[in-house]
């Protein structure tokens, strides 16, 4: 560098950017007043932050208590008809063995326990005996009616399999048991059901089942108490995470899966409260858990610091109006420097968005001599480089496009290739070759499939309809040394997938499962929708499969991504691009897995959603 450009440095950096604001803010005592207001807020808020927690949580631990006995009086509602000898004989033998006194009982029984809380909706009651079910829906109580799938209610199913005598259902639009209710949909309200199993004490035998369903007033009046409407946020989540109730009525019965809510699950025992920021929130979350028989309920209240600072913050701004006349001074010499300094920038802005559009060119010479008058020369720089590499990559890519044409028209057109099968099979059918004309068939309906380059994702059936073709070609070269079986639920067949994700798997099986073990080799393919509505796709056959060493070597270059270029690793490299072409096209939500089966052989499975996003889908 020569002398003078080393004295221009240095002229640069003697007036820099961050002297200029030291020297005004200084003069004006900025930092001063701002401590001492910064000093102020801190204190302030932290007081109030603790006196907040502590009043909230004992508000709300009174809240929990209240709610809790009286979703503890619901659901010991059943328990009255145990001192009920006549319903229970009923319950014991059905109500056919003298119908009209017994179905009296019923009704009389029904009716008590409706009229007991104003906020039932609903009553059901299904006696085992004779399979028989009663409701009750506004006061009317219906006839009897058989219920003989009884059993097909979760509830009623896991009350079957547990030792106490009661469960509750999340907030849902009320429903009519076994069709027996007559609810217009202008009334299907949101009801908090609460089922009940009936059994013949001391005896455990199940008698039947009754379920109650209230609205949500009573637990919305006791909630109201607890929290301010339009300013805080009251969430109340049984042991699942269902949210019983919130002040935001849209989230009533659905999962809570909000992180702030994992994070108080996570927090120690006997916490109170923990202050949460992002997108949607910015505040403390105050919470307590429920006891007794609700053990693992929360019960969460949210408070935003715009409404629990609002206090410091007028103090704040009390304090930043003393200071006001003291720094007026300050706040011009920073108006003047940020006009100094806000000129070139906005220039370099400018610019900035003009390269965004593809205009690679700087209308400015110079923007000064400090670090932002250094910043637009290397921006110029950098600007003049960029429009050098685009030009250089668009002339490659021009070549790289010309000699892919190249190649494309030195190819054998496919058409010929498909009426030649179509000539050839013709000839077979001539001379009886029916099994020949089958092979062509087949072997032309995979190279169309194969070489049809325009579709990236493709109906199940289309890929099973393709992997059947290689099978029958295998089937034919092995005779009965081979067999397949296909067990594929109709519904799969209508779901998208992506292309060539199941023959190589299948061509797998022979490459490596029957190169040295081809007698009575058989490979079995299901695909069926699991419990969670995902697609679950397995591949098995009865080869050699590998030793317990190769299978967890396999799985590592597999998972960990790390291939070796070798001939024993080319079965990991195959299925390495079906498992980063699943990642890509269900964005991490696919998986595939491998394993040895007991009797030999080896298994890939694959599980992934039913629907590819639609952004890859139609990308």
């Amino acid at each position: 560098m020569t002398q003078g450009g080393k004295v221009r440095n240095r002229n640069e950096m003697r007036w820099g950017i961050r002297k200029k604001l030291i020297i005004f803010l200084l003069l004006a005592t900025v930092l001063p007043f701002g401590t001492a207001i910064t000093v102020t807020y801190f204190y302030t808020t932290k007081s109030l932050n603790d006196r907040a927690v502590s009043t909230n949580h004992e508000l709300i631990s009174k809240g929990q208590e209240e709610l809790a006995g009286y979703l503890n009086d619901v659901a010991q509602m059943s328990s009255v008809l145990y001192r009920y000898t006549p319903f229970i004989n009923v319950m014991r033998n059905g109500v056919s063995s003298d119908f009209v006194v017994n179905q009296e009982e019923v009704r009389r029984a029904l009716a008590y326990l409706f009229n007991t809380r104003p906020e039932i909706e609903q009553m059901h009651l299904y006696i085992h005996e004779e399979q028989e079910s009663y409701t009750i829906y506004h006061s009317r109580i219906s006839g009897r009616a058989k219920y003989e799938n009884v059993f097909s209610h979760p509830y009623y199913r896991r009350l079957t399999t547990i030792e106490g005598y009661s469960l509750i259902e999340p907030p849902h639009e009320i429903y009519s048991y076994n069709n027996v209710s007559v609810i217009p949909n202008s009334q299907r309200v949101n009801v908090l059901s609460f089922h009940n199993v009936i059994r013949d004490v001391p005896l455990a035998d199940v008698l039947g089942f009754l379920s109650i369903d209230i609205n949500l007033s009573k637990i919305s009046a006791i909630a109201g108490r607890l929290y301010t409407k339009d300013v805080e946020d009251l969430y109340i989540m049984d042991d699942k995470g269902m949210i019983i109730f919130s002040s935001n009525e849209d989230e009533i019965g659905k999962q809570n899966n909000e992180k702030w809510f994992k994070q108080v699950r996570n927090e120690p025992e006997g916490g109170k409260s923990l202050e949460w920021k992002d997108e949607l929130f910015s505040g403390v979350i105050i919470h307590d858990e429920f006891s007794g028989s609700f053990k693992d309920w929360s019960i969460v209240k949210r408070i935003p610091y715009d409404v629990l600072y609002q206090g410091a913050r007028e103090t704040a701004l009390i304090n930043i109006l003393i200071g006001l006349a003291t720094l007026i001074f300050a706040l011009l010499g920073t108006m003047f420097v940020s006009f100094k300094l806000t000129a070139p920038i906005k220039v370099l802005i400018s610019n900035m968005k003009k390269v965004e559009k593809g205009e690679f060119k700087a209308d400015f010479d110079t923007l000064g001599t400090d670090e932002i008058g250094m910043l637009g020369r290397h921006f110029k720089l950098m600007i003049a480089k960029i429009d050098e590499l685009i030009e250089s990559e668009y002339k490659l890519e021009i070549e790289n496009k010309a000699s892919q044409l190249r190649v494309l028209q030195s190819q054998i057109n496919p058409h010929f290739l498909y009426n030649a099968f179509q000539s050839i099979g013709t000839l077979a059918l001539k001379l009886n070759a029916v099994p020949v004309y089958s092979l062509l068939t087949s072997l032309s309906t995979i190279m169309r499939y194969s070489m049809n380059m325009k579709d990236d994702i493709v109906p199940f059936a289309a890929e099973l309809n393709h992997v059947k073709s290689y099978l029958s070609l295998q089937k034919q070269r092995f005779d009965e040394q081979f067999e397949f079986e296909l067990n594929i639920q109709e519904e799969v067949k209508e779901i998208h997938i992506p292309k060539m994700i199941l023959q190589p798997l299948v061509e797998n099986c022979f490459k490596h499962g029957f190169d040295q073990h081809v007698e009575e080799a058989r490979i079995q393919i299901e695909a069926f929708f699991e419990n969670d509505n995902r697609v679950k796709i397995s591949v098995k056959d009865n080869g050699l499969g590998p030793n317990q060493e190769q299978l967890e070597k396999i799985r590592q270059e597999l998972y960990a991504g790390i291939l070796k270029e070798d001939n024993k690793q080319r079965e990991a490299i195959g299925l390495k691009n079906i498992y980063d072409r699943l990642k890509i096209y269900y964005h991490n939500q696919a998986n595939l897995l491998v394993d040895r089966n007991e009797e030999g052989g080896f298994t890939v499975t694959i599980v992934m959603p039913n629907v590819i996003p639609k952004e890859v889908e139609h990308s």
